[in-house]
This record gives structure tokens, sequence and C-alpha cells, in this order.
């Protein structure tokens, strides 16, 4: 028993599944992975949702919003229990009731009874936060924000797959012998099966803590009362701004990008999908960029420094939104996607390695919070796309100009924070 490390780890050794850490570390970047494919698997099969339940715009962009809006309650109440349930715990119970709608949206026969399921299926957006909350209880404050990058990456990397699958499992079944009616239907029970499975992966094979989860322990006992006054910080609040910018557009991409290059570059739904799924694929590493360089300049210039480098990806997302949006032809609509997208994950990646440490008592709340903001700002986004007035074009261009402003926004908070003297300073959070 004394060889078992009981501590969280120092290095982040990708290969390796070895020790309860690395091992809840790769069932929890999948599982967030496999929720992908229940959030969006609808949103590559809205060409031919569109058509089946005669959609007009404004009722997608009413989808759009309740595919995000769900999440961002969701994302609240989950850190509270990451804090006091456990992750454990509360991912496989919210694998399993999201499950439920999943596997039941096909019954769905109109635009009302089809938003109710949207807004259901969008509580599953919540697995993010417990994700990156398990991340940080298995890693030591100086590889952490590399951890929840990658496993926050990875995860996301779902979207962009699902954007391709979807499309090919639509296909077989209309290969079958099955309307397109009733093949995306079918094909929704997929990503529902998948999160049952995963539900057993992570609930038989996953622990709270390296020493232990949290009913076995001291810890909840210690630290079981969350301290809602961390709230006045404006930290978490310019995080959550920051948030709202690159994952809400995230999401909101994940949810328009098949439609839109339908009806800007006529393609077909499966060519659409594939484009779109490119944009996920980026998170295979670029959200792990995000941290990496964050972990590296934090260990020399501190939280600081981090700031300095999410406001600047956050600045070069921007322009590259805004260079998309004036694309006049596919592939510079491609070049520009993939420019904003390497600098949009980075953002991600670089948020998170500063989120845990803003109150390391309080982590779930406080990741919590800002997993929120970028729902909130997929919300948002979403009443862009909605209006009749405005083209997915001109939507992309506001949120590029938004972006901009943010980045500004960010670079001057001021993120690292005087510790009084008798508390001891960590490498990653030096005395300005």
């Amino acid at each position: 028993m004394s060889s078992v490390n009981t501590k969280p780890l120092n290095k982040l050794n990708v290969f390796s599944f070895k020790g309860i850490q690395m091992r809840t570390f790769h069932i929890t970047w999948f599982t967030f992975f496999v929720c992908f494919f229940g959030w969006f698997g609808l949103a590559p099969l809205m060409p031919t949702i569109k058509e089946n339940l005669q959609l007009d715009k404004s009722q997608i962009g009413n989808i759009v919003i309740a595919s995000v809006s769900g999440t961002i309650v969701a994302r609240l109440l989950i850190g509270r229990l990451c804090d006091t349930w456990g992750p454990r715990k509360t991912y496989t119970a919210l694998l399993l009731i999201g499950a439920i709608p999943v596997m039941c949206v096909g019954l769905a026969e109109s635009y009302t009874s089809f938003l109710l399921f949207r807004l259901a299926i969008s509580v599953i957006g919540a697995s993010f936060v417990i994700t990156q909350f398990h991340t940080s209880m298995m890693f030591a404050p100086s590889i952490k924000g590399t951890a929840n990058a990658v496993a926050g990456g990875w995860g996301n990397l779902g979207g962009g797959v699902t954007n391709i699958v979807m499309p090919l499992i639509f296909a077989a079944i209309v290969g079958a012998g099955y309307t397109g009616n009733e093949a995306w239907r079918q094909a929704m029970i997929f990503p529902g099966l998948m999160m049952l499975i995963a539900a057993f992966l992570y609930f038989k094979y996953t622990k709270d803590t390296p020493a232990g989860n949290f009913d076995e322990i001291e810890r909840v006992k210690e630290k079981g009362k969350t301290d809602y006054s961390v709230l006045k910080d404006w930290r978490i609040w310019a995080l959550t701004l920051a948030y709202a910018m690159c994952f809400g557009m995230e999401i909101t991409f994940d949810n328009i990008a098949a439609l839109h290059f339908v009806q800007e570059y006529q393609l077909d739904q499966r060519s659409a999908g594939f484009w779109a799924g490119v944009f996920g694929l980026m998170n295979l590493f670029a959200r792990a960029l995000g941290g990496i360089f964050a972990d590296r300049i934090g260990k020399s210039y501190g939280m600081r420094g981090k700031g300095i480098l999410l406001a600047g990806v956050l600045l070069l997302e921007g322009i590259g939104l805004i260079l998309f949006a004036r694309a006049g032809s596919l592939p510079l609509a491609i070049i520009s996607m993939l420019s904003f997208a390497l600098f949009l994950k980075m953002a991600n990646g670089a948020t998170y390695a500063i989120t845990p440490f803003i109150n390391e008592k309080n982590v779930g709340l406080v990741s919590g919070v800002v997993g929120a903001g970028g729902n909130l700002g997929g919300m948002l986004f979403g009443f862009l796309f909605k209006s009749p007035s405005i083209t997915y074009s001109q939507a992309f261009r506001y949120i590029g100009i938004i972006v901009v402003l943010v980045a500004f926004i960010v670079l001057l908070t001021r993120f690292a924070k005087v510790k009084p003297a008798a508390e001891p300073v960590t490498v990653l959070e030096p005395v300005a």
C-alpha cells in the first residue's frame, strides 16, 4: 500500500494509464468526448431536421439558444455538487439523466417538442465543469493548466468528430432503407448508448481524489461549505467574460457551421459536416497549446503573464472571425476558420490555466461560474443568428468585433493577487 501514490501528479504522461490519477484523467476526457456526441449530435443533422420539421430561421435560432441555455444553470449547480458530492457521483448522475432526452429526441414531431428536447439535452454541457474539476484534483499546480487543457481539448474533440460521424451514421441508416425523417431520429440512439457506457466506466474506475472518494476521506467535512463571497472577485467575472468569447463562440460554431456551409457555399450535408468537423478536430492540440504556454509563462511571469497570453489569443481569435465573415469563397473560409479556431481553442486552454488558481478552496464554484460564462456567450450569440435582418456572415463579423473588445478588458485585468505574508506563495502565483 505504501507504494501507491495518493498525491496529485507533478507531470503529465499522456501515454500512461498507471495509477488512479492517470486512469481518471483518461476516463474523464473520454467521457467529456462522449458527452459532445449527445450534446451536439443533432447539429450536423440540422439541414435534414430543418426540412422535416419545416423550421424557419427564427426557430433554428431558438433551437441554437436552447441547446446552450440549460447548461448555464446546470454548470452552476454542477460546480457546487463537485465541491460537496464529488465528481465521480456527479458525472455518473449527469450521464444517466442526460442520456434520456438524447435517446428520446427522436419522438419529437413538432418545433415545440424538438425545442424542449434540445433544452433538456443542453444540461449535458455541464460535463465540462466536472472534467476540469476532476483533472484539477489529480494534478499539482505546476502542471494543472496543461492537464486541464489537454483533458478539455481532447474532450472538445468530440464536437469535431460528432460533426463528421453523425452524418455517416445517418447515411448508413438511410442506406439500410429508412427515410431521412426516420434516420436522424434513430441516429441519436447511438450517442445515448455511449453515454450509458461512459457512466458505468466513470463510476467503477475513477476516484474523486488521489487519496480516495469524498465519502472515504475527511475532505468533505473540511471543505463542505462553499464561500459565495468569492464571487465579489472581479477576476472571476473577467474570466467568465473571456470564456464567453472563446468557448461561447466554439459551441455556437458547432451548432451553426454545417448550416452555414450548406447555405453560403451550397455544400451537401456530409461535406458541410466534414468541414464543421475539421473545426472541432483542432481541439486535438490547440486547447492543449493554450494550457502548455500558460503553464510555461506562469513559471516565469506568474498570473500576470497568463493574463497577457489570454488577452493575446482572444485578440487573434477576434481578428480571425472578422476575416472568416468576409471570406468570399470556400477556400478562404476554410483558411480563416482554421486561423480563428486555433486561437479560440488556445484561449479556452489559457482560461482554465488561470481558473483553478483564483480561489483554490472553491475550485468547483469558480469553475462552474466561468464555465457557465461560456454557455452564456453561446446563448447571446444565438440571438444574432436568429435575427431575420442579420445574415450569418454579419453575425460572425459582429462577434469578432466583440471578442476584440473583450481582449482589451482581459489585458487590463490584474490576475495576480497579493497574499498575506503569513500565507505561502506558490510558484504559479507570485507576488506582483
